[in-house]
């Protein structure tokens, strides 16, 4: 086996593509342990599918004997979601003489009650099954163990993504020590999901500064600048210090976590694919968020206040116990920080990745 490896990417997201961040990171972090990693992106929003077809099938001339990573999201590889097209590439790296490895960022088919829902849904439960059936291995981001359709799991391997963050300088899970206690929002929805998500966090500072808690919120990244007039509006009567960005560099990112005390996660139930949560846990501190079906080991391991969606005091009051208990945010703090070296790291992440490699060749 060659020991390089391709990670290929479909249509480019805007305005930031966090897949093909983490395919950035993974190539840094592989070339560490001596493992060339290397991006390519099929270009057929651009050139067509024929023409894209052409062009890998050049590229995967050389190829042979080395690792090909095809990175699945439904978009990404079609503009509304019906990724039929996948097959031809797959079959376009068979006959390169590659190992085919197929990350699956998007688990679960898209939700929806629509005709057009249900028949997308469908199309891409068989292409997924049919991706899995064709690979020499499928890299899931959640827990198999919760992976609807998996059956059976001997191709699977579970690998959680990591922050899309520079590996940052353990500071040993530290925690500000003076008040006000600062909460970070990283990333807010768009549409009417960011409605309901702005609501919810505007409830929760509501409920613990209304019961004594001194409190700043700093939202910053996709979607927050768009919505601070929203949570401002909403909080109006509040005594909490404001603090809206937009999308930042990632250092900036990375020190605007570190400068809170704890990050808040409302962009549904937390799950090990959800690299804007595990950015929490990534830079050592306490995570509050909604418990769901993918909330599942290592997610568990960190330092995570996990919550009940349809009980809407819980996350007010999870707020509340963070901003009042220095004690319990050190642990939670430590607990991240641990939970990130051991499993959310880009250096556990290779290394997992090179395991799986070695074990299906």
């Amino acid at each position: 086996m060659n020991s390089d490896a391709v990670l290929l990417l479909g249509r480019k997201d805007e305005p930031t593509d966090a897949v093909e961040e983490y395919c950035r990171y993974l190539c840094e972090a592989l070339g560490k342990r001596s493992v060339k990693g290397e991006i390519v992106r099929v270009p057929w929003n651009e050139r067509g599918w024929s023409g894209a077809i052409e062009e890998l099938r050049k590229a995967a001339l050389s190829w042979r004997g080395r690792w090909v990573f095809l990175q699945y999201t439904a978009l990404a590889w079609s503009g509304r979601g019906f990724s039929r097209r996948v097959p031809s590439l797959l079959r376009v790296l068979r006959q390169a003489g590659a190992y085919i490895g197929v990350v699956f960022h998007d688990v679960e088919p898209f939700a929806g009650t629509r005709a057009v829902d249900v028949l997308r849904r469908q199309m891409q439960l068989r292409i997924m099954r049919h991706m899995l059936r064709t690979a020499d291995l499928g890299v899931f981001t959640i827990s198999l163990d919760v992976v609807s359709w998996l059956r059976p799991k001997a191709k699977a391997v579970f690998i959680p993504v990591g922050a899309n963050l520079p590996e940052m300088q353990d500071d040993g899970g530290a925690t500000r020590d003076p008040y006000p206690i600062r909460i970070a929002v990283y990333g807010i929805t768009g549409g009417s999901a960011g409605n309901e998500e702005c609501s919810e966090i505007a409830r929760a500072i509501r409920f613990a500064t209304g019961r004594g808690a001194k409190l700043e919120l700093h939202a910053f990244g996709r979607g927050a600048a768009e919505r601070e007039t929203e949570v401002r509006k909403q909080l109006k009567d509040v005594p909490v210090a404001l603090q809206f960005d937009g999308l930042l560099p990632v250092g900036s990112v990375a020190y605007a976590i570190r400068a809170a005390d704890a990050t808040l996660f409302v962009r549904g139930p937390i799950s090990s694919r959800r690299g804007s949560a595990i950015a929490g846990i990534a830079s050592g501190r306490p995570v509050i968020a909604y418990r769901g079906r993918e909330t599942a080991t290592p997610i568990t391991e960190a330092g995570v206040v996990l919550v009940e969606r349809d009980n809407p005091t819980e996350l007010g009051e999870a707020v509340l116990r963070i901003a009042t208990d220095h004690s319990l945010r050190k642990e939670l703090s430590e607990q991240s920080a641990r939970a990130q070296k051991e499993f959310f790291g880009w250096s556990a992440i290779a290394e997992r990745y090179i395991e799986a490699m070695k074990l299906k060749t």
